[in-house]
């Protein structure tokens, strides 16, 4: 017998007796309870008729578990006979057991009453395929007719039927293929990674909104990589992220090669994940190279150069955003200031670290300054030790001065002393370009150290610097 561990899925047993009706926990909370991780979906497969007449059943017993688990409000979804509702921290959704049948241009299947086993059938990977009875006579009983148990055991992930009819009826199960190899760290089955290469083109018909959710889900995976890696490989990475795919490969000339920027990128990343479960620094993470395949040079004095890919990259950023239907709003922003400034302290840390270059770093990134520092700090990945210990050793130099220099001169998102309005009510001028050559003038003067972020002192140059300008102040 498999006990579940909540007294919720007897009370479900309880009702679907009293009801006439065989109900079975199925799928991940099944599967999330043999791994010993936690779960908060649950999903309840239905089976039982009324009269020999066919009704909602799924519905029916969600209505009666709703209320005897306390009144919670159920949602009602008729055309697909399903019905969900909160309990304390858990999304339950109940539906009738069902047989799928797809046509070649959608994912949308047309559906029919079937069997416990016509349910599990049209499951993912077997490991999603278990099912247990909530019925009193059978509470606890395992129904296994795919293996998942022994596919659990040894970390597999395969199909209950042939791997090319599931991917083809619904190709977003190619993008959950990959995202619980990076989830749960299991391999995927051969035949059943071949089928994905040979369907990867499938993806076109699923909606960019949904094959986002599953990507965001890789992205915040314990490791993200491995799911890149595998999309990389099976041919799903050209067509839903050409720009990273793009990145693979090493080009030699001369005898002297490039490092492949795709594993580069990959390192860049697992490095961030270790750090952060923050997703967006994550997807900095992984497009702030993006740009260097449209700048890749080869010199024959200074070997293969990017210059200028962190502009390119951050100019990429924006289409996409739109294109994957990722919010275009903070978080986008966010990711094309890391991407645009992921260069600057690498640079400052290989050459002399100045006061002035520090100040200005710390103006530009603003809130953002330690996330910079830890996806700089991420992208030392460098095999060379001696080389690697020098990147860090004056990594860490950079990092004091910004500690310093903050703390002395709060230059953090810091606003000029003088305004625009001050200038004008001071010299009795309205706007004009002289305004913003004053502002541009003290700001610089700061951040290089040539007068302190006081109020006083940027008004004394205000002052010097109208009457270069030939300004006179009002009386």
């Amino acid at each position: 017998m498999i006990d579940l561990g909540l007294d919720l899925y007897r009370l479900i047993g309880q009702e679907a007796d009293r009801l006439g009706i065989d109900a079975y926990a199925v799928g991940g909370v099944v599967r999330d309870h043999f791994l010993q991780r936690p779960c908060t979906d649950i999903d309840i497969v239905c089976i039982g008729h009324d009269d020999g007449g066919e009704v909602h059943i799924g519905i029916e017993l969600a209505k009666a578990a709703a209320e005897v688990l306390g009144g919670s409000n159920v949602s009602v979804f008729k055309n697909f006979g399903t019905a969900s509702f909160h309990y304390t921290h858990y999304q339950l959704e109940f539906v009738g057991a069902r047989r799928e049948s797809y046509s070649h241009d959608s994912r949308k299947p047309v559906v029919e009453n079937g069997t416990l086993e016509d349910d599990q059938r049209r499951r993912d990977f077997t490991v999603n395929a278990l099912a247990v009875c909530l019925n009193a006579d059978r509470y606890g009983e395992l129904m296994d007719p795919f293996g998942g148990i022994r596919d659990l055991n040894e970390g597999i992930l395969r199909t209950p039927l042939d791997p090319d009819i599931t991917f083809s009826d619904d190709p977003l199960r190619m993008m959950r293929a990959v995202r619980f190899a990076s989830q749960l760290g299991f391999r995927i089955a051969d035949d059943t990674f071949v089928a994905l290469g040979r369907n990867a083109e499938r993806i076109k018909i699923v909606s960019a909104e949904r094959v986002m959710v599953e990507l965001n889900k890789i992205m915040l995976s314990p490791n993200p990589s491995l799911g890149l890696k595998l999309m990389q490989k099976c041919g799903l990475m050209q067509l839903i992220l050409p720009e990273v795919s793009d990145l693979a490969g090493v080009e030699t000339v001369d005898g002297r090669g490039h490092k492949d920027i795709f594993y580069h990128t990959m390192q860049v990343l697992d490095n961030v994940t270790e750090s952060s479960d923050n997703l967006w620094l994550r997807w900095a993470a992984l497009l702030h190279d993006v740009g260097k395949p449209g700048v890749k040079r080869y010199d024959t004095k200074q070997g293969w150069t990017f210059h200028g890919h962190e502009a390119r990259g951050a100019h990429m950023v924006k289409r996409i955003f739109k294109r994957l239907r990722l919010p275009l709003g903070e978080e986008m922003r966010y990711v094309e200031k890391m991407v645009m400034l992921h260069m600057r302290p690498i640079i400052l840390a290989e050459d002399v670290v100045t006061d002035s270059a520090v100040r200005r770093l710390l103006f530009e990134a603003g809130d953002e300054i330690d996330d910079l520092m830890l996806l700089c700090n991420a992208d030392i990945t460098t095999r060379n030790e001696e080389k690697q210990r020098r990147h860090r050793a004056n990594f860490e130099l950079v990092k004091r001065k910004l500690v310093e220099l903050e703390e002395r001169d709060r230059i953090r998102n810091f606003q000029p002393p003088v305004s625009g309005e001050d200038i004008m009510t001071t010299f009795g001028i309205g706007p004009c370009r002289e305004i913003g050559t004053i502002k541009d003038a003290i700001k610089d003067a700061i951040l290089d150290g040539q007068i302190p972020n006081e109020r006083d002192a940027a008004w004394q140059m205000m002052l010097r610097l109208g009457a270069d300008l030939g300004l006179t102040p009002k009386a």
